[in-house]
């Protein structure tokens, strides 16, 4: 790089790495996290579920292929900072729109590059979730403190309505044989593309939406999206989701979908002490016996004490690195959840399977 400007980044313990700056020029807080995939960097940063989070990537070299627009899973860069090894302001594959990071600079999004990367995971795997400042503008870590200081908790954080849409909009394929109403938590496109891909009529809907409003387009199922923030700072999200409950439709939720389908029907939620995030995580499907290997973006999970204390919720998903709640289903109804993401934009695609159980469901319900 030409031109090298310097950045600091500063945790909440006082930890403090100097690095390069990169991206936009300016100042930055949020959580702190880790990602260990390997490759799909600009799905990852595009994803709404991490909005509000700085971004470790474990992956030594970021931007060398360039960024493209049909690997964006929303309208801009969502992450609220980058942390990187080695960071490429060039790129090599012939089929890149640009680089990322005149991407990061058009998104605003501000970084660092040229640190320990290693050291610093291990030091968050270590001491646990927490908020971290990055800045290409103010070097003094005094002051850096001071602001990291006042920058709010993701622990009881709302933050959907941030990435949420505002307005309903449709997307639909040429032959769709079955409506589906999605309530946008902070969706990524390849969930609605899934959905398209299999024959649905998808409408997405604000979170603000009602029950009739969802009901209005005569659905044959409910998907209820990922997104960011902590389900239990969402008691409207909580109650209209249990409303759509007891209709006994169809209900496929995803990631924090997931997570406020739980609350709904009294289960508990909790933060981890480090989250799942990557594109190689290991989930065993206790219903098939199978294992998948899947990918997973998410800070907070359901209680396992809570689902023993509820006959009406079961278990069909555990994650094999840490035995926490990775799916559920309600018994006597066609509804179920996962903790992880099974349109795997990165990732693999041992988990698409679950599009076309929740197609099997809408269509059994229909007829």
């Amino acid at each position: 790089m030409e031109n090298k400007k310097p950045a600091v980044l500063v945790l909440a313990d006082g930890t403090v790495y100097n690095g390069i700056a990169i991206g936009a020029t300016g100042t930055t807080t949020g959580e702190i996290a880790f990602n260990t995939g390997m490759t799909g960097y600009q799905e990852v940063f595009t994803d709404p579920s991490y909005f509000g989070q700085i971004l470790i990537m474990t992956t030594s070299h970021i931007g060398n292929y360039g960024v493209h627009s049909d690997e964006i899973e929303s309208d801009s860069i969502k992450i609220a900072g980058l942390v990187t090894k080695k960071y490429s302001e060039i790129f090599s594959r012939t089929s890149a729109k640009g680089s990322l990071d005149e991407n990061m600079i058009d998104s605003n999004t501000v970084g660092i590059s040229d640190i320990d990367t290693r050291s610093l995971v291990r030091h968050i795997r270590s001491k646990g979730a927490m908020n971290a400042i990055i800045s290409s503008e103010i070097l003094d870590v005094e002051e850096l403190k001071i602001r990291l200081e006042k920058a709010p908790s993701m622990d009881g954080l709302e933050l959907s309505s941030n990435v949420a849409t505002t307005k309903a909009f449709e997307v639909k394929s040429e032959k769709s044989l079955l409506k589906v109403s999605l309530l946008d938590f902070g969706v990524k496109k390849n969930i609605i593309r899934c959905l398209v891909d299999r024959g649905c009529h998808v409408k997405v809907f604000p979170l603000d939406a009602t029950k009739e409003d969802l009901l209005s387009f005569n659905p044959d199922g409910f998907m209820l999206s990922n997104g960011p923030g902590d389900p239990s700072a969402m008691p409207n999200s909580i109650a209209l989701v249990k409303e759509l409950v007891e209709l006994n439709k169809p209900i496929f939720g995803i990631c924090l979908g997931h997570q406020i389908l739980g609350l709904s029907q009294g289960l508990k939620t909790e933060k981890m002490f480090n989250g799942h995030r990557g594109i190689n995580h290991p989930i065993l499907n206790l219903k098939t016996g199978k294992g998948e290997i899947t990918s997973q973006n998410h800070g907070f999970v359901i209680s396992k004490e809570s689902i023993a204390a509820n006959s009406e919720v079961a278990i069909t998903h555990l994650h094999l690195n840490d035995d926490t709640i990775a799916g559920i289903e309600l018994v006597n109804k066609p509804v179920f959840s996962v903790q992880y993401h099974p349109e795997a934009s990165a990732g693999p695609h041992d988990s698409r399977y679950l599009f076309d159980q929740f197609i099997e469901n809408m269509l059994k319900h229909k007829i």
